[in-house]
C-alpha cells in the first residue's frame, strides 16, 4: 500500500504528486521561529529558487526536507516521502551540495567519489562509468587524480555537485552552489543545472541569497524571510503580484548621437498611443527608457514603437520588456509582509552561506 500523503491531499508517488511538497511545516529552536508554516510546491522537472537573505530559513528547510532535521509542527513529502520517517530512502533518491562542502583531503578527487559511490550501493563498472561522466559534466576531468587539498574553493565546490550527482538522483538540492567561485564557473555551473533539467528530466531545488544567479536560472522563485515564503511564482508573475501595474520597454536607436536625430526619436516616441515617460538615452549604445501606466498594453506599445520607427525611418536596433529587478520585487515583498526591518535583502553581488538557522 502507498504511503499516505500528510502533506497534501494525494498519496504515492504518482506523476501528478509534486516531488517536494510541505504543509505548514514549521521548525522552532526554543524562543526562535526559524520556519514558520511553509507550503509549498516544486514540480517535477523545475528549478525552484529558494531566496532569502542569509539565516532566512532556507538551510533549516533543506535539512527538514532530508531528514536531518525533525520538523517541530507540519509535514514534508519528498518523492512522496516523509523524510522525517524515511530519511535512508530520501537520501538514495535525492542529491544534496550542502553551503560548506567536505571531502577527504588525502584523497583525489575521483576517489572521493568512489567513497560515494560505494555508500550508495553503486557496482564498481557502474559507479566508474557514473564518475567519469560527472567529472566530465563539471569540468574536472584533468584534475580528477590530484587530492582534494590542492583544490581551490571552487574546484571543491564543483566536485560538490559531481559528489550529488554520482547516485544519479531524481532532485537535486543544492544550498548556496556557487559560493565562492569565479564567474566563468557560476557560468558553467548555472549551465549544467539547465541541461540537468532539459536532459534528466531532474527537479532542482536552489537555495541563495544572490540576486542575479536566482533571476538567470529558475523557473519559479519562492521568497523567503523571517522563516516565512512571502512571495512565490515566475520573474514575471512575481513582478505583477508586487510592482505597481507598470511596465518598462528599453529602446536603442543608432545615430542618436545627432541632436537632431535625438529629437526626433523623442518626438516620436511620446507621440505613441499608451506611453506614459520617455527617458532620453545619453549615448548610443544607451536604451531610452519608455514607461508604459498599464502594463497590460505593454506588448501593443512595443509592436507600434516598431511599425512607427519603420515609418519614420528611425534606426531601431534593440527593443526588449524589462521588468521590474528581483531586489526590487524582494523588497516589496518583504515590506507587504511586514519583515521590512528583518535585515538586509539578498545580494546581487555578495557570497556567504547561511547558518542552519
Amino acid at each position: 500500500m502507498a504511503p499516505r500523503d500528510e502533506a497534501g491531499d494525494g498519496a504515492g508517488t504518482g506523476p501528478d504528486v509534486p516531488p517536494i511538497r510541505t504543509r505548514q511545516l514549521t521548525k522552532r529552536y526554543g524562543d526562535l521561529t526559524a520556519v514558520d508554516g511553509l507550503d509549498l510546491e516544486i514540480r517535477r522537472g523545475e528549478i525552484f529558487g529558494l531566496l532569502g537573505q542569509n539565516g532566512a530559513g532556507k538551510t533549516t528547510t533543506i535539512l527538514m526536507l532530508l531528514g536531518l532535521s525533525e520538523p517541530s509542527a507540519g509535514a514534508a513529502r519528498v518523492l512522496g516521502l516523509d523524510p522525517a520517517r524515511h530519511a535512508l530512502q530520501v537520501k538514495r533518491r535525492v542529491g544534496y551540495l550542502p553551503d560548506a562542502v567536505g571531502f577527504y583531503s588525502d584523497l583525489t578527487g575521483r576517489e572521493n567519489l568512489r567513497y560515494t559511490a560505494r555508500l550508495n550501493g553503486l557496482s564498481r563498472d557502474e559507479a566508474e562509468q557514473r564518475i567519469d561522466a560527472v567529472l566530465e559534466q563539471v569540468s574536472l576531468v584533468d584534475r580528477a587524480d590530484t587530492r582534494a587539498d590542492t583544490y581551490s574553493r571552487g574546484m571543491l565546490q564543483r566536485l560538490g555537485v559531481a559528489d550529488a550527482l554520482v547516485k544519479d538522483p531524481e532532485i537535486l538540492i543544492l544550498d548556496e552552489p556557487t559560493t565562492a567561485i569565479d564567474p566563468i564557473g557560476v557560468i558553467e555551473i548555472l549551465d549544467l543545472l539547465r541541461r540537468l533539467v532539459r536532459e534528466r528530466g531532474v527537479t532542482i531545488l536552489l537555495s541563495s541569497h544572490l540576486l542575479n544567479q536566482v533571476q538567470s536560472v529558475c523557473d519559479r522563485i519562492g521568497i523567503f524571510a523571517a522563516g516565512r515564503l512571502v512571495g512565490l511564482g515566475s520573474v514575471a508573475e512575481l513582478a505583477a503580484t508586487f510592482g505597481d501595474g507598470s511596465a518598462t520597454i528599453e529602446v536603442i536607436f543608432e545615430g542618436v548621437a545627432d541632436p537632431a536625430v535625438a529629437d526626433r526619436v523623442e518626438s516620436t516616441l511620446r507621440g505613441i498611443p499608451d506611453v506614459a515617460t520617455v527617458v532620453r538615452a545619453t549615448r548610443s549604445d544607451e536604451p531610452w527608457i519608455v514607461s508604459v501606466a498599464d502594463a497590460g498594453v505593454a506588448g501593443d506599445v512595443r509592436e507600434r514603437i516598431l511599425a512607427t520607427s519603420a515609418t519614420e525611418r528611425l534606426r531601431l536596433s534593440s527593443i526588449r520588456a524589462s521588468t521590474r529587478s528581483l531586489d526590487e520585487i524582494y523588497r516589496e515583498a518583504v515590506r507587504r509582509a511586514g519583515l521590512a526591518d528583518g535585515g538586509p535583502p539578498p545580494s546581487a553581488l555578495s557570497s556567504g552561506s547561511e547558518s542552519a538557522a
